[in-house]
């Protein structure tokens, strides 16, 4: 196999291709995967797309994997190991990015000063959080949803409150935002604290813009999350995530 170029996301194709791999015995338990870069360059794919493989496995049990090490075999798949893949973590923010920065921008029309002084106590909130060693993120998920209600509109509030539940309920994304916080990837509390000023401002423009570079932010957060010693990387591959939704809205 080449490369991974059909119509399925591309993790799914590299994970089938290593998943089989794993049943032909190519890789006994207890071996190193190919590197993370050399998948990447023989299938033609992102980083990120190989990192997204990876945890399809993981959240199976297949492999583990060792932040600055790579990902290693734990156990050989058997039949009842098919690839039954969900949401990943990536393809989520992705979405919230979309979603929520026009969230943003029509809520900033339509707050009123008890939605500004609700939403201004949950970045309080998220900060008293981010102190707490076993802190959950409760108070980020409640700010997101605050502005989601500020827009009056209750599809918009259903629709973004359904992609916070995949974060929980996609063992993928659940996964990598798990990694995330073991790696101190926490909400950033000036990040929220912009999307607050500009809807406080009531500017539509800021408040899409503070909410998309907030998300383009988490985003980069998984990057590094997913290997700690490549930031440089991670930066680039948002920025080119960030190129894309450009052109996108263009």
């Amino acid at each position: 196999m080449a490369n991974v170029k059909t119509s399925d996301r591309l993790y799914q194709d590299l994970a089938r291709w290593l998943l089989e791999e794993l049943a032909q015995g190519r890789y006994p338990v207890g071996t190193r995967l190919p590197a993370e870069r050399d998948l990447a360059l023989r299938f033609e794919v992102s980083r990120p797309t190989v990192r997204e493989a990876i945890i399809a496995l993981e959240v199976q049990g297949l492999v583990e994997v060792r932040i600055g090490s790579g990902a290693y075999v734990k156990r050989l798949p058997g039949d009842e190991h098919r690839p039954g893949f969900n949401v990943t973590a990536f393809e989520l923010t992705e979405a919230r990015l979309l979603f929520e920065g026009e969230a943003a921008a029509l809520a900033a029309t339509q707050v009123t000063d008890a939605d500004i002084a609700a939403i201004e106590v949950l970045v309080q909130r998220i900060a008293e959080e981010n102190q707490d060693p076993d802190g959950t993120e409760q108070a980020d998920r409640e700010f997101h949803l605050a502005i989601a209600r500020a827009t009056r509109n209750v599809a918009i509030v259903n629709a973004i409150e359904h992609l916070w539940d995949l974060r929980g309920s996609s063992p993928e994304a659940a996964l990598l935002h798990e990694k995330a916080r073991h790696a101190n990837v926490k909400p950033v509390v000036e990040e929220h604290t912009a999307v607050l000023a500009a809807l406080r401002a009531r500017d539509p423009v800021a408040a899409r813009t503070a909410m998309r570079a907030h998300l383009s932010a988490v985003l980069e957060g998984l990057l590094f999350a997913t290997e700690e010693r490549a930031l440089a990387e991670a930066r680039k591959a948002t920025q080119a995530r960030r190129d894309r939704y450009a052109r996108a809205t263009a």
